[in-house]
């Protein structure tokens, strides 16, 4: 049997081909791994006795669209974060976001746009389930470069008004990964008036929403809501980053009754529920934020310290969210490989996070750091970095 061919041209995920761009290379001293965005930042502590609590349930099947608890506890917090009003219905928990990111464009794209196949606007660098969903739907990706020319944010009204037309769904990530950049408020009501005109959906990534160094971000599902178009938007978030639970797999969507109703029914025949004592933790952890202001300070701190450090390297930009630093290179695998070597420190080639387009891999020139150690951690590997690819020579 012929393999589908659907899946046939991704590359190698991006950690894979880390591993196989450093391989015949011998670390420097004191090897120091800033490569996965994966927070190492406490557990909160009420996580332990709510799952040793709840093991019982381990013996039940859990609701695939979440706890009437859990629900509730994201309501509420939508409403105090953003003060959006969402009924139950408008809700749907995840299994993580990338499965809602993935299974959501499943869900809501369609076979055909304007009598042809649909496109899928993705961000370029991005994260990667955004393409793997445009090709499981069958939709072409449009890879809209964002780069220090656009304010590290994909200019999406740049496109051609035909490639607009044909678009069925575009993703935003905000902060953006890896960059750091935040669409503001002026950004998301332009996109969201573009979605309308060209009559396709926004999902909005909001998964680092919680870290920021100034002024929290806006939602988009607010800003689409203010305009009366809180139908063109999807938003997306967990308690990965915001809590520091990447483990316990806890996501949710958050839109129109018709979209999570499309979701939810999508779920119910091939969604992977969580787990009754992961969703007793969510309840809680959406419901607490004293954990989340005390996990912001950290990262803050940490902002500190790379502007401190960095802040006179040509091209650096402070991050203004999330918890990378996108720092400029002349090339990204040589300079990871050099890293490596002479300093004992791993980071991520930014190429690895982009797709070549017409004008080049908006990627390529950098590599990516992710500040999720601790802060003494933090300063040694960033000045090592920077004494080994800024001041060497």
């Amino acid at each position: 049997m012929t393999p589908p061919e659907r899946f046939s041209n991704l590359p190698d995920y991006a950690f894979p081909r880390l591993r196989k761009l450093l391989s015949d290379l011998t670390p420097g001293p004191d090897p120091v791994v800033m490569t996965i965005g994966e927070p190492r930042h406490g557990v909160p502590g009420f996580v332990a006795p709510i799952i040793t609590e709840a093991m019982g349930e381990l013996g039940k099947y859990p609701p695939n669209e979440g706890t009437p608890q859990a629900l509730a506890a994201i309501s509420g917090w939508l409403e105090r974060r953003h003060g959006l009003i969402a009924a139950p219905e408008e809700i749907t928990l995840l299994n993580g976001t990338r499965e809602g990111l993935f299974n959501a464009a499943l869900a809501l794209c369609p076979e055909r746009k304007n009598g042809a196949a649909p496109r899928i606007l993705v961000p370029n660098p991005f994260y990667q389930v955004y393409a793997v969903a445009a090709a499981a739907v069958g939709a072409e990706p449009v890879f809209v470069n964002a780069t220090a020319e656009t304010g590290h944010l994909p200019d999406f009204a740049g496109l051609p008004a035909e490639t607009l037309d044909s678009a069925a769904i575009c993703y935003l990530c905000s902060p953006a990964n890896p960059q750091g950049a935040i669409a503001g408020h002026d950004y998301l009501e332009q996109l969201v008036l573009l979605a309308e005109r060209h009559d396709f959906l926004i999902f909005a990534d909001e998964c680092y929403s919680e870290i920021w160094r100034d002024e929290p971000p806006p939602g988009t599902l607010v800003v689409a809501r203010a305009l009366g178009l809180g139908h063109r938007v999807v938003m997306f978030n967990s308690l990965s980053k915001r809590s520091n639970l990447p483990g316990l797999r806890s996501g949710f969507a958050a839109g129109a009754r018709a979209h999570i109703a499309r979701m939810r029914t999508l779920r119910s025949y091939a969604g992977a529920p969580v787990p009754l004592p992961h969703q007793r933790v969510t309840e809680a952890a959406w419901a607490d934020e004293d954990h989340v202001a005390a996990n912001r300070a950290l990262y803050q701190e940490k902002y500190a310290i790379a502007d401190r450090v960095l802040g006179n390297v040509p091209g650096y930009v402070p991050p203004q969210g999330g918890f990378f630093l996108w720092l400029p290179v002349e090339d990204g695998e040589a300079a990871a490989r050099h890293l490596w070597t002479r300093a004992g420190v791993q980071v991520l080639p930014g190429a690895y996070l982009s797709r070549d387009t017409g004008a080049g891999n908006p990627g390529r020139g950098y590599v990516r750091v992710a500040l999720v150690g601790p802060a003494a951690e933090t300063e040694d590997a960033l000045t090592r970095i920077r004494d080994t690819l800024y001041q060497e020579g």
